[in-house]
């Protein structure tokens, strides 16, 4: 019996040993999904878990309420194509001239060799994707629309790509996805200038009388589904989106890309296109804010992120999927479109109390809301480090043990993980190429020329004949510029910007 028995403990034992050998024990550790939700537009005060009192966003507040909510959350611009480009690539924007507000039918300004996110994912064995705006530029320089458009997410590590190629107010107005227009017939050539109009095409400028929604200033060219736009284009007209039906049509990739790659670890970047302009939110959301468009399609946002996060609880993926929630820049109210924003704004605040907005080198148009979940792993907090997005890219490399070097991103994995309130010492910020330093508490804006307010979208751009600065622990609205009453902390400053860009640029 006793011999019975020792046999039967050394048969386990060895089992045992077999099992840890083979990676299969219990204590391993699963690589967690990676997903970042990027709005486009949505300012630090949009959310009612960032003091919005005047509208409701109960699913990104549960994101909010449940993991990190940074205070001190920055985009590296104030611009669209540059804080992408950063995101996804750890570097600072302004370091590239090419890097900047980009029509439909850029380059890529990614070059293919460059090492990005979902690189640096994918070689850790993440199937990796993107739903939604891209913004970065597509091809090598001339883009016929009818075949494979390369290069573009696909040569830069993603997977699966199904995006707009700029944004809704600009040509082409189709999906592509891997590459493809999405929907294209072959007897329909697609055809897109920026320069100039296909003859016989409408525009908006010449022919108001069929725009259902009127271009206050830069949108007058192409007119698709009633809403004129920047840029012309001509046929592909089965392949042309349906405006109410975008966010629809992005959630539902974004949740069938979850589904699909459900087994192994994946990495979704879902680039959301509210609250930009032209707002067109689906009639389910019309009235729903009652601040107009704008605050419709927040709202409308608001849902999407609900909806995809029920997909991943439905999967059971959720208590092993890191959520990163942000926002490109700040906040604008009229950006090119009649759509009321402005006159509908009733007591919101978008800018959460904060200076400038949009296009800004005041703090508005790059703090932005940033907030990290992770359910069971990421306890509840408030915190005030200063992080960017800068950083996503070597922490996430952190997390899952691979290089991301030679970047202006800093590892802030503890920062992001709740388990350290000790960010960035500093960090540059950028407006339209203009920088800003902000170290500390303390902003630093050198001297620019132009003018002070951008009049078509009412906001101050920073721009000043004299050096700005600001101490944001007794001043967050920025309106006590110190620079002649502190002069010694003005020219440390001085010195600390200089020698983070002059010998930083190109």
């Amino acid at each position: 019996m006793n011999y019975q028995i020792s046999r039967i403990v050394l048969v386990l034992l060895i089992s045992l040993l077999m099992s840890s050998c083979d990676g299969n024990t219990t204590d391993d550790v699963q690589k967690p999904n990676v997903v970042i939700l990027y709005l486009d537009d949505l300012g630090y005060g949009d959310l009612s878990a960032y003091g919005a009192t005047e509208i409701n966003t109960p699913n990104i507040d549960q994101l909010a309420n449940g993991g990190i909510r940074f205070t001190n959350g920055y985009a590296s611009s104030a611009t669209c194509t540059p804080s992408r480009y950063a995101l996804l690539t750890g570097c600072y924007p302004w370091k590239g001239k090419d890097v900047k507000i980009l029509p439909g039918t850029a380059p890529l300004i990614i070059d293919t060799a460059q090492m990005t996110l979902p690189k640096v994912l994918q070689s850790a064995g993440y199937h990796t994707g993107i739903v939604g705006k891209w913004h970065l530029g597509l091809g090598s320089g001339f883009v016929d629309w009818n075949k494979c458009i390369t290069p573009g997410p696909n040569e830069l590590g993603f997977d699966y790509s199904n995006i707009m190629a700029a944004t809704q107010d600009r040509v082409p107005t189709v999906y592509i996805e891997n590459g493809y227009v999405e929907g294209l017939e072959s007897n329909d050539t697609l055809m897109v200038n920026y320069k100039t109009n296909f003859e016989g095409e409408p525009t908006g400028k010449d022919n108001p009388e069929m725009c259902s929604m009127m271009w206050d200033h830069g949108h007058y060219n192409s007119i698709v589904n009633g809403v004129p736009r920047i840029g012309f284009m001509k046929g592909g007209e089965t392949a042309k989106w349906s405006d109410i039906d975008m966010a629809d049509h992005f959630l539902e990739k974004a949740k069938r890309f979850v589904k699909n790659h459900k087994e192994s670890p994946f990495f979704l970047y879902y680039a959301l296109q509210q609250p930009h302009v032209p707002r067109i939110p689906h009639p389910r959301f019309a009235g729903s804010s009652g601040m107009g468009p704008r605050g419709d399609v927040i709202v409308e946002a608001d849902w999407c992120i609900g909806e995809f996060i029920k997909t991943l609880e439905s999967e059971n993926l959720l208590d092993n999927t890191l959520i990163i929630f942000s926002s490109d820049n700040g906040p604008v109210l009229n950006d090119g479109y009649v759509d009321n924003a402005v006159e509908m704004i009733g007591n919101h605040k978008p800018t959460g109390g904060l200076r400038g907005g949009k296009y800004s080198l005041y703090e508005a148009g790059t703090r932005v809301p940033f907030i990290v979940y992770w359910k069971g792993r990421v306890q509840p907090q408030t915190s005030d480090a200063l992080i960017s997005q800068l950083d996503i890219m070597p922490s996430l490399a952190k997390l899952i043990d691979q290089e991301a070097n030679n970047l202006d991103g800093e590892d802030m994995l503890d920062v992001f993980l709740g388990k350290s309130d000790k960010g960035r010492e500093s960090l540059i910020i950028e407006a339209s190429s203009r920088t800003a330093l902000r170290q500390g508490d303390w902003i630093l804006i050198p001297p620019y020329k132009g003018r002070a307010v951008n009049k078509y979208v009412n906001i101050e751009l920073g721009n000043s004949q004299d050096y700005q600065l600001y101490n944001l622990s007794n001043d967050l609205e920025q309106k006590h510029n110190l620079s002649i009453s502190n002069p010694e902390k003005l020219k440390e400053l001085i010195f600390k910007y200089e020698s983070l860009t002059l010998i930083n640029k190109k």
